[in-house]
């Protein structure tokens, strides 16, 4: 207040102390930053760097433990941007609960050429059969990839994606375990799922879910801005391609 007294209205700093019971040193005082405060903070950095699961429990009992050694920070490479639609898809599962508790699943597919909802399909149970059927039913309207890039869950590693994905002449590309950072592209697109409209709304049924997702999908696609994309839509960078 003392502060605002002398640059908005032009106060002497002794009046506007004197005004407040303010001492002008107190005034005049500048903080410094804590040489203890400041190390903690870097180690607190590099630890969420290199441990992305690690909660305030564990980073505080690591940080006890005083380690002599420096931490590198892990730069992961850059993904690779495709050049063309179908060059890869990216694929991943989500989780979230109805109103009753009951836990379901999405599994969402992405281009990551222009970063489009190709599919997010919500049910209790989405093993591989089911995987391969929503991928067969995009690849009816959309076209085959080249490259399918999904994490190393059990749901991939099935004898029946790896023989489908064979037939169909489609790469399967894998992403190493604890590094979300090589499917960013999806990774991405799972924050907006669950900021936009996840975490949001309880609903009722899968039925509903199934609804809501289409229907946002749609929008996503049609009519959000992507800053990924410089601000423009999935469908506007697809025409622009074409």
């Amino acid at each position: 207040m003392a502060r605002w007294a002398v640059e908005e209205k032009g106060l002497s700093i002794r009046l506007a102390c004197e005004a407040f019971g303010l001492s002008q040193s107190g005034y005049r005082y500048v903080p410094q930053r804590n040489v203890e405060n400041q190390r903690i903070a870097e180690w607190l950095t590099l630890l969420t760097d290199n441990q992305r699961n690690w909660g305030f429990g564990l980073c505080f009992l690591h940080l006890r433990i005083k380690p002599k050694k420096r931490m590198v920070r892990i730069k992961p490479e850059p993904l690779a941007v495709p050049e063309v639609v179908n060059q890869t898809w990216s694929m991943d599962f989500m989780h979230d609960q109805l109103q009753d508790g009951r836990s379901y699943r999405l599994f969402n597919v992405i281009d990551d050429f222009n970063r489009e909802a190709l599919a997010i399909d919500a049910d209790f149970s989405l093993p591989a059969e089911r995987v391969i059927r929503s991928l067969e039913q995009i690849i009816e309207w959309r076209g085959k990839p080249t490259t399918l890039r999904c994490d190393n869950g059990p749901e991939y590693v099935s004898e029946a994606l790896s023989t489908w994905a064979r037939e169909q002449g489609i790469r399967v590309e894998y992403t190493q375990p604890g590094k979300p950072q090589q499917n960013a592209y999806v990774e991405r697109f799972n924050r907006t799922v669950r900021y936009d409209w996840l975490t949001q709304y309880l609903f009722e049924s899968i039925s509903e879910v199934q609804e809501h997702a289409t229907r946002w999908a749609w929008t996503y696609n049609n009519e959000r801005p992507n800053m990924a994309l410089g601000g423009i839509t999935p469908k506007q960078r697809l025409a622009m391609a074409i």
